[in-house]
């Protein structure tokens, strides 16, 4: 079911921006790296929307995560993630 296209007020987006931090950390803890990069993406994108009074509404531990850490294994430095792996012929 998709959902509507309705624009967030500041707090619900304040609230969205956090629910995608979590859910992108149980990812990383699950060793889902995909889902991970995904979900912070996401999150990140609408991070970046918020001004930087709201930035500061969001916790702490979240936002160092989200800007910091994560962006040592997901940073454009990286290596991009493969693509499907192709069968070996002979």
């Amino acid at each position: 079911m998709a959902k509507p296209d309705v624009p967030l007020t500041r707090e619900a987006l304040i609230k969205e921006v956090c629910r995608r931090i979590q859910v992108a950390r149980s990812y990383w803890d699950a060793h889902n790296n995909a889902a991970c990069r995904g979900e912070r993406e996401r999150a990140l994108a609408l991070y970046n929307t918020l001004s930087k009074e709201e930035k500061e509404q969001i916790p702490q531990v979240l936002r160092v995560w989200l800007r910091y850490r994560s962006e040592k294994y997901f940073g454009v430095h990286r290596t991009p993630p493969k693509s499907a792996r192709k069968s070996k012929t002979p």
